[in-house]
C-alpha cells in the first residue's frame, strides 16, 4: 500500500493515516487512527478481516514471513471452495485474508463483518445504501453462510462480506474497529432511507465544522457503524 495522506489533530488528540492502492476518490482505503497515549484495543469477535487480492498467495506469504510478519493460516483452498487463500495479522492483531486472483484495479477488496441475521443485513444494505447482493454461499459443513455485497463485480471493486455463523445472534464488537465510509450524493436523503430500513442515525446529516464536507453517521441493525460522505467525486464504498 501507499501512504496517501496523514493528518494530526492535536486539539482532539489523534492522528490519522490513509493507506491504499490508489486515490481516495476512486479506491477503497484503510484509515488508521492513533489516539494519543492509547497503545492497545479490543478487536472483539464481530469484525472478521480485510481482504487483499494477490496474484500468488504462496509468494506473498513468503515475503511476509521474511519481513517478520505473522501468518495465522498457511496458503491453501478456502473451506468449502477452491479459491486459494491465506491469513495474516498485522502488529495490532487485525486479520487480513490474502485471496489469489488475477490482476485487479482494487487489491484492497473486502471487509468482513459478522451478523446475527443475514437476510435482515442483506435487506438493509440493499435498501439503505443501494448495494447489490453479488453472491450468497451456504457452507452447512462448516455451519456458516456468507453474502457478498457491493457496487460492482468482486474482481474489480471492494465488497462487504457479511458472515452468518449458524445460531450466533450477537457478537462482541470491542472498541478497535470503527466504521466503513460510503459515498453518497445526498446525505440528508441517505439518513432518511437508513431510518426507514431499520438503521439508527448517530450523527444527523450536515456539514462538518469548519469545512463544507457533509456527512451523516448511522448503525445497521447489527450495530455496525457507517459514515456516509458527500463528495463531488467518490468511490461509493470508500473505506
Amino acid at each position: 500500500m501507499k501512504l496517501l495522506r496523514r493528518r494530526d489533530i492535536p486539539e482532539e488528540r489523534y492522528t490519522n493515516a490513509f493507506l491504499g492502492y490508489g486515490p481516495e476518490d476512486s479506491h477503497f482505503v484503510v484509515e488508521l487512527t492513533y489516539n494519543y497515549g492509547v497503545e492497545s484495543y479490543d478487536i472483539g469477535s464481530g469484525f472478521g478481516h480485510f481482504g487483499i487480492a494477490v496474484e500468488d498467495v504462496e509468494k506473498t506469504v513468503e515475503l511476509i514471513k521474511a519481513k517478520g510478519g505473522t501468518v495465522t493460516r498457511e496458503p491453501g483452498p478456502v473451506k468449502g471452495g477452491k479459491s486459494v487463500i491465506a491469513f495474516i495479522e498485522d502488529p495490532d492483531g487485525y486479520k487480513f485474508e490474502l485471496i489469489e486472483r488475477g490482476p485487479t484495479p482494487e487489491p484492497l477488496c473486502q471487509v468482513m463483518l459478522r451478523v446475527g441475521d443475514l437476510d435482515r443485513a442483506i435487506s438493509f444494505y440493499e435498501k439503505a445504501f443501494g448495494m447489490e447482493l453479488l453472491r450468497r454461499k451456504d457452507n452447512p459443513q462448516y455451519k456458516y453462510t456468507i453474502a457478498m455485497m457491493g457496487y460492482g463485480p468482486e474482481d474489480k471493486h471492494a465488497v462487504l462480506e457479511l458472515t452468518y455463523n449458524y445460531g450466533v445472534k450477537e457478537y462482541d464488537k470491542g472498541n478497535a474497529y470503527a466504521q466503513i465510509a460510503i459515498g453518497t450524493d445526498d446525505v440528508y436523503k441517505t439518513a432518511e432511507v437508513v431510518r426507514q430500513n431499520g438503521g439508527q442515525i448517530t450523527r444527523e446529516p450536515g456539514p462538518l465544522p469548519g469545512i463544507s464536507t457533509k456527512i451523516t453517521a448511522c448503525t445497521d441493525p447489527d450495530g455496525w457503524k457507517s459514515v456516509c460522505v458527500y463528495l463531488d467525486l467518490v468511490s461509493p464504498f470508500s473505506r
